[in-house]
């Protein structure tokens, strides 16, 4: 065998038939590979499929915009950096023209980068003839006539909208989950979005997450109230390849001032979650009653209220309290 990082030679496939071609171990560890950096750091790789999912009307179009703008215009978003620009196809199975519009001229009047790598968008009211679907050859192949090389990012949002397959149907996901497979041997990187179940979990078949790199679920902080707007929790369900700081949990805050410029604050979910008891304490919540608000265990609770004590966020009340 030849040794691993010596110059590559040629090797005949040891099977080949029709489209399916297998080789040795010479062979394949004499292969070069394009080398796998990220689109957006840390979490979505070249050549990468990943999801995010959440309840209807958290923000999963909000997030799949920024991070889509970020790619194309190799700027930011949440604290995620894309290193270069690169192309973009955004797929929107169900928002109605003018409300994509205003979503992204927000999006391009709140930002200091403009997309210097085609941002092409396939949205339903420009179809007289209806969506591609992403599970039927048809639909695919619809699909792969707008690609071009310079697309390394494919946002499909969503899956319910822009697939007939049943949700629990694991095999219905099968020319889903092959066709993303083929875009990622194409180079390109898929970003699905799909919704979640009451409980929050994502809806369907879990066999969606198996070739994932990326997994991630937006969710609503337990004392969200409608008047705050868009507010979520970011968390990783799955990271390949990451760790650490890089995938702990993080609350997201939208807010937008008068002139329609958008703003996004983000924090730890672990700070929030101390913001929240500290203020609960000094309402004159019990810690046991603070643990049951907010759904967390009364151990967690006792820990913040510990450090806050240090800090000389809150003081002890008689009678109960902190």
């Amino acid at each position: 065998m030849e040794q691993v990082g010596a110059e590559p030679t040629t090797v005949e496939p040891v099977k080949s038939h029709n489209k399916v071609v297998a080789v040795d171990i010479a062979a394949f560890l004499a292969r070069e590979f394009p080398p796998r950096a990220n689109l957006l750091s840390p979490w979505l790789p070249s050549q990468g499929l990943a999801m995010v999912y959440a309840y209807r009307g958290i923000g999963k179009t909000h997030f799949a915009l920024g991070v889509a703008y970020a790619v194309a215009s190799g700027g930011s978003f949440l604290g995620w950096q894309a290193p270069k620009p690169v192309g973009v196809l955004y797929i929107d199975g169900e928002m109605p023209g003018p409300v994509m519009q205003e979503r992204l001229i927000a999006i391009i009047i709140s930002n200091d980068k403009e997309p210097a790598a085609p941002f092409i968008l396939l949205t339903p009211d420009l179809q007289p003839e209806g969506m591609p679907r992403i599970d039927t050859e048809e639909g695919q192949a619809a699909i792969e006539s707008i690609l071009s090389d310079e697309i390394k990012l494919i946002v499909v949002d969503n899956i319910s909208t822009l697939s007939g397959a049943k949700e629990n149907d694991g095999d219905g996901w099968g020319p889903t989950q092959g066709w993303a497979l083929k875009q990622r041997a194409a180079g390109r990187s898929v970003l699905f979005v799909h919704h979640s179940g009451k409980g929050g979990a994502q809806r369907g078949t879990s066999r969606r997450e198996d070739v994932l790199d990326t997994s991630i679920a937006l969710r609503r902080p337990v004392d969200y109230e409608p008047d705050q707007g868009a507010v979520f929790e970011i968390h990783f369900e799955k990271a390949r390849g990451i760790h650490g700081e890089d995938v702990k949990s993080i609350e997201a805050t939208l807010t937008t001032d008068d002139h329609g410029r958008m703003t996004w604050r983000t924090r730890t979910v672990e700070n929030s979650t101390f913001d929240r008891v500290v203020a609960l304490l000094n309402e004159g919540m019990t810690q046991g009653d603070v643990a049951t608000e907010l759904n967390i265990n009364k151990s967690s609770v006792s820990r913040h209220a510990k450090k806050a004590k240090a800090a000389g966020l809150i003081e002890t009340k008689k009678g109960g309290g902190a």
